[in-house]
């Protein structure tokens, strides 16, 4: 009932559930509030927010409630504004007149408590009417996105995300005049297209065309006034030679860094490990993908129940879907390259450009694309899951393999968008130990995983436990109070931007498991990858036998014949195969030479032949030339 006794108007019924919503939770994609003494900017910022949204619908703005300054987690009151007619007006004005196109948002007055509020519903813009944006500042400063539960100014990768309900030209399809089709472009990246598609759909159409006519239809060329093609981004990308990429895009590469340790610390003394790898994206990808799984641990899986399977500590699926995402949704505008970085304990794919997708909708099904074209060519060629999946196919095999949950980072003040995988079960038996130094706490299963969580990053948020936990917003606020109430954890931050890290407590706890010799160091990836040599009695039985019928004085057919099936079986360096063969290396290395050069073994950097971390693998026969 209302307060005057009458029953409750729909408008009223609304705000009410609305500000249930945000006692119970917190502000959101489409609910924000104001105290709303006046009409200020950070009102239309929001309203912009609402109407540029893609996909959202609009959201709801509530003038006259505030929330409590002196709490920590949310709790919101109606304060009232003292002329709301007045305010109805102003804003009703504004809309109209400070915006590129006139927005007409739907206002409400509304009594409660004894004071008056206003309830406004802003409706999402049509597609020919985006980007909104305030005139006076233009754009991309003028306009704005709703991200979560704040308005974010426009990059220049949203408002041409805007821009394409009104036919825009992306960036990928910028013209490159100084590229030349008969001498950039790559004869092996379009071989490649032809082969990849064939395998999806042997009977594709495009199958049939000309180099010239695939990649017009594909828009990595445009055709010109003189009737001529000229190559666009999404064609030096996808189909660009080399030496094309390092000339007008030299920045358009991925560095694959090996981190001793758990943190980044620059040591003059040390320095990282760094492969730096470019070329188009149909067979860079590839290469990507294998460097990565070479230089990962691996784990052993029965087949059949009779012989060991070597299979990667992190699904190689998963492993695709993060180099495949780096690269298909990267800013190519910015001048960085894709950093993918392997520390002891965690794979971290760091790319320019944030999430196009509000960061609560990741996961979910459908994609925001920054670069259309470049994406549909790595879904037609399989090396990208169906749009919008990825990121729900890695978080599933991620937890089917006993692994964390990926964790994103999307930083749209950076302008940059973070994977982080962890390389060791999660939860697994070091853990559990640790967790016991806990026991008086009565930790929920929730909480032990977050705290799991903290003490592999160092940091947890209220949206890294949302993500890691899978509940929401007011569930996490809980927890973390809780956790913070006991002493566990130390707040930090203010606001949205608050976090927590571990207090005396937890601290402690790590130095412990330290000197008990449980260190997390140890529980991942070994920073010294020759420490992972197989010894010969851990080599299936056949393997065994092959080795100890060599001999001391093995005829270099049959030293050939057990490389060649120990590199097939396991990626091994030559320090490696020589503790196995029981060998010098320099006669290991002479056998390895000889392999290669035969065209039988491949190396796992081939692009820095004298690497240190050098290895070989057998090559298939499907893949020899």
């Amino acid at each position: 009932m209302s307060e005057t006794g009458q029953a409750l108007t729909e408008q009223e019924q609304l705000f009410a559930s609305l500000l249930e919503r945000l006692r119970n939770g917190d502000e959101c994609h489409d609910l924000e509030v104001k105290r709303g003494s006046s009409i200020d900017i950070s009102i239309m910022e929001t309203i912009c927010a609402f109407s540029n949204e893609p996909g959202m619908g609009g959201g709801y703005l509530i003038l006259g409630v505030a929330r409590s300054d002196d709490q920590l987690f949310p709790d919101y009151e109606v304060v009232g504004v003292d002329d709301p007619d007045k305010l109805q007006s102003d804003l009703a004005s504004q809309c109209a007149d400070r915006f590129n196109v006139a927005i007409r948002p739907r206002i409400w007055r509304l009594a409660f408590g004894g004071k008056n509020v206003l309830l406004v519903s802003v409706s999402e813009a049509q597609s020919a009417e985006k980007p909104v944006y305030l005139k006076s500042r233009g754009l991309p400063r003028g306009a704005f996105r709703r991200i979560g539960s704040s308005d974010q100014t426009c990059t220049e990768d949203d408002v041409s995300l805007l821009f394409q309900g009104r036919g825009h030209k992306a960036y990928e399809d910028s013209i490159l005049e100084d590229m030349s089709l008969e001498l950039d472009i790559s004869a092996e990246a379009i071989q490649s297209y032809r082969q990849r598609r064939e395998h999806v759909n042997p009977t594709a159409p495009e199958l049939a065309w000309s180099d010239n006519e695939l990649l017009f239809a594909l828009g990595s060329t445009q055709r010109m006034k003189d009737g001529s093609f000229s190559p666009t981004i999404c064609g030096l990308l996808c189909f660009g030679k080399d030496t094309a990429l390092r000339r007008l895009a030299p920045m358009a590469r991925v560095d694959y860094i090996r981190v001793p340790g758990r943190t980044w610390i620059e040591n003059p003394d040390t320095r990282f490990e760094t492969v730096e790898m470019r070329g188009p994206l149909l067979t860079l990808i590839p290469r990507v993908i294998a460097a990565i799984l070479d230089d990962l641990p691996r784990g052993f899986s029965l087949e059949d129940g009779v012989f060991r399977k070597e299979v990667p500590l992190v699904p190689d699926v998963v492993i695709r879907e993060a180099v495949v995402n780096a690269l298909m949704h990267r800013n190519y505008r910015t001048k960085q390259p894709v950093q993918i970085i392997r520390y002891s304990n965690r794979l971290e794919f760091r790319n320019p450009g944030c999430s196009l997708k509000p960061d609560d909708q990741l996961g979910e099904a459908g994609s925001v694309n920054r670069n259309e074209k470049i994406a549909a060519i790595l879904h037609e060629c399989s090396l990208a899951e169906t749009k919008g999946s990825g990121i729900r196919v890695m978080q599933e095999l991620m937890e089917r393999a006993n692994l964390s949950s990926p964790y994103f980072e999307s930083s749209r003040e950076s302008d940059s968008f973070v994977l982080t995988l962890l390389t060791h079960h999660f939860m697994d038996a070091s853990d559990i130990r640790w967790l016991s130094r806990f026991k008086d706490h009565q930790l929920s299963p929730e909480e032990a995983k977050a705290l799991v969580f903290l003490k592999e990053f160092g940091a947890i948020s209220n949206a890294a436990y949302r993500d890691i936990n899978k509940v929401d917003t007011f569930h996490a606020s809980s927890a973390l109070r809780r956790l913070r109430n006991s002493g566990i954890l130390v707040q930090k931050g203010k606001g949205m931007a608050t976090y927590y890290q571990g207090g005396p407590e937890f601290m402690a706890s790590l130095n412990l498991q330290d000197s008990e010799g449980l260190s997390p160091n140890l529980e991942g990836l070994s920073p010294n990858l020759e420490g992972l040599s197989p010894n010969l009695e851990d080599l299936p039985p056949e393997l065994q036998a092959l080795v100890a019928d060599l001999g001391a004085r093995a005829k270099p057919e049959a030293s050939h014949r057990a490389i060649l099936a120990l590199c097939e079986y396991q990626v091994l360096s030559r320090k490696q195969l020589a503790h196995i063969l029981g060998r010098r290396e320099d006669t290991v290395g002479d056998l390895l030479k000889e392999l290669l050069d035969r065209g039988e073994l491949e190396l796992s950097f081939p692009e820095v032949p004298n690497h240190p971390q050098q290895k070989y693998r057998k090559v298939s026969k499907g893949a020899r030339p």
